[in-house]
């Protein structure tokens, strides 16, 4: 189990679900960590929850906003003195159904907000601390983005979108900065609610370890791929989905 005491991480989309979970699990081997979300209320309480001020700051804002992305590299090197790990997992998905009736405006900002506004977080964070210093970024992705997603296509297609910039990323950021990504099935959040509700129990039957996800699990895979005991690993998606994709169509 790799250790991260006296290191820094900043987690976007942290507030609850798998952001939460993943800043909790860098918490629990010893990081400070600076977690980011849109409301400011449940930041206080995710900080409460994570120990307080002594181990976890906020900073709210809009992830598309790159004066907020600024702010929080900014107070993480400013607060607790590094950034050694980097933790993209905003991600939003305002439209269902087939991609002949989205929107266009919707599907942009869907785009602007999943990928765009993760490489520009990348790229704050290679400026202010990991050019020099080094250290490791995980991209929190989906399996919508590895096939087809009825419903929620434009999502899948951002998250398509950022496996490939994981690859990009890492061959331009290497050797400095190792870069990861990976690829969650259905997990029990707020956000993926719409997915289980009502069906939980013939949802799970289709996965092999005959459950779904809880953020725990995303989180105990995000603390391998930062740390230190994936050294040798960069540019790779781990699929994070109980074993569905290996079953196939069900």
């Amino acid at each position: 189990m790799s250790s991260f005491e006296g290191r820094t991480a900043l987690v976007t989309g942290a507030s609850r679900g798998i952001g939460l979970a993943i800043a909790q699990s860098l918490v629990d081997r010893g990081a400070r960590v600076v977690v980011t979300a849109r409301k400011a209320d449940a930041l206080a309480a995710a900080v409460e929850q994570l120990g307080g001020p002594d181990k976890a700051v906020a900073v709210a804002g809009n992830a598309a906003d790159a004066d907020h992305r600024a702010e929080a590299v900014r107070t993480a090197v400013e607060t607790f003195g590094s950034l050694d790990h980097l933790v993209g997992n905003v991600g939003i998905n305002p439209v269902f159904g087939p991609l002949m009736d989205a929107p266009l405006d919707a599907f942009r900002k869907i785009l602007d907000t999943n990928v765009v506004s993760s490489l520009g977080l990348v790229q704050e964070a290679w400026r202010a601390w990991m050019a020099e210093h080094g250290g490791s970024v995980l991209i929190v992705a989906s399996v919508a983005g590895l096939k087809s997603s009825e419903g929620i296509a434009a999502y899948g297609v951002s998250k398509a979108a950022l496996v490939n910039l994981t690859t990009q990323l890492a061959v331009e950021l290497g050797p400095k900065v190792r870069v990861n990504a990976v690829a969650p099935a259905v997990v029990k959040t707020r956000f993926a609610e719409a997915l289980f509700t009502g069906r939980e129990d013939a949802l799970a039957q289709q996965y092999p370890v005959g459950r779904l996800g809880v953020p725990e699990d995303i989180g105990e895979a995000a603390a391998y791929l930062l740390g230190d005991g994936a050294g040798w690993v960069t540019g790779q998606t781990l699929v994070l989905d109980g074993g569905a994709l290996s079953r196939g169509p069900v």
